[in-house]
């Protein structure tokens, strides 16, 4: 799959777009990419997208027992449902508008990942996982693509993050310590370099703002030593097998975070989303180009929007332009066919 990417045009981002300073050309998708030459209909995608965001999700027999910046999560007794909405938050903001068929891509995209990592560890999904969604879309069509129904689980207190390469918070430590994190690292390396191996970088797992990071022997501690091992391990190896998929697709998968849950025997499952454009950076290999920030299949698009605003982060948010909600939701388009492509 061939990925192109064009310049932020001036009449969509005119503040602090000077195309003649490379710090601040965005690789905006348009007309020349191959999702747009292919118009980026639902005709494209196993499964259709709707004609209108679904920000909220009501009218459900169950009881919500937590919602989030994307997903809500419904308790059905045995299990749990674990719904998507196409819901839109930059800088832990939520904004007003939505991408119809955002949270069915994200599904999606799980589902497939979660298919393949079963040959490695256990997930939440139920095991008759297919046959209860189809029951749920009786009598709630617009939640089948979009919705998980999973086991009851524990979450673990961390994040399992896994960088293969030097970006976001792993560059700007890396740029005051000169070392990523616990990690050294080589002197010399420049944004978006790969790392001489990938790395296990935990986070705490914040209920609103940041998660923050800690080192591998503060994660053990957290969670357990023998416990902490496995996650370290299966992190690394659920990194290649996606690192595996995006050569394939010609894409880098730069790097991810995953979630893990126990039972009540204690046993270790992988949870939540996996390999996602939301929870991983995936970058086109063909112009790959260590010295700066790369092109991302994710809500990057909104992020730079939001930068080039007078606006401080906090709510209430900006409204989103058509432009701005179209180019985003085209990425996560472009994401879903080339991670997943001829493999759904």
């Amino acid at each position: 799959m061939k990925l192109c990417f064009a310049i932020c045009p001036a009449s969509l981002f005119s503040k602090n777009c000077d195309k003649s300073d490379p710090r601040v050309q965005k690789p905006f998708a348009q007309a020349g990419s191959r999702a747009h030459e292919r118009g980026m209909s639902s005709e494209l995608l196993p499964f259709p997208l709707p004609e209108q965001p679904l920000l909220k999700v009501e009218g459900l027999p169950y009881p919500l027992v937590a919602s989030g910046k994307v997903r809500e999560i419904f308790d059905m007794g045995d299990a749990l449902l674990m719904v998507a909405t196409d819901r839109v938050s930059a800088f832990d903001v939520i904004m007003n508008e939505g991408l119809p068929g955002k949270g069915a891509l994200l599904t999606q995209i799980s589902l497939y990942w979660f298919e393949r990592a079963s040959s490695l560890v256990q997930h939440h999904l139920v095991d008759n996982h297919a046959e209860r969604i189809a029951d749920l879309a009786k009598d709630f069509p617009e939640l089948e693509h979009r919705s998980m129904i999973v086991k009851k689980l524990k979450p673990l207190p961390i994040e399992a993050v896994v960088r293969g390469y030097l970006s976001g918070s792993g560059w700007k430590a890396y740029q005051s310590e000169g070392k990523l994190f616990e990690y050294r690292l080589p002197e010399g390396l420049q944004e978006s370099s790969q790392l001489p191996k990938a790395v296990f970088t935990p986070t705490t797992k914040a209920a609103s703002g940041h998660d923050m990071p800690i080192d591998c022997a503060e994660a053990a501690e957290l969670i357990g030593a023998d416990l902490f091992k496995q996650v370290h391990d299966l992190s690394l190896e659920l990194y290649e097998m996606g690192v595996a998929r995006a050569n394939q697709a010609g894409i880098i998968l730069a790097d991810t975070k995953f979630e893990f849950g126990t039972d009540e025997s204690g046993a270790l499952y992988l949870i939540d989303e996996v390999l996602t454009p939301d929870s991983s950076r995936y970058w086109p290999k063909e112009s790959y180009a260590p010295g700066g920030a790369q092109p991302s299949f994710d809500k990057q698009f909104v992020r730079d929007y939001l930068e080039s605003l007078d606006w401080d982060k906090s709510p209430p948010p900006p409204a989103l332009s058509e432009a701005v909600l179209k180019g985003t939701l085209d990425r996560y388009v472009e994401a879903f066919l080339t991670i997943v492509g001829d493999n759904s």
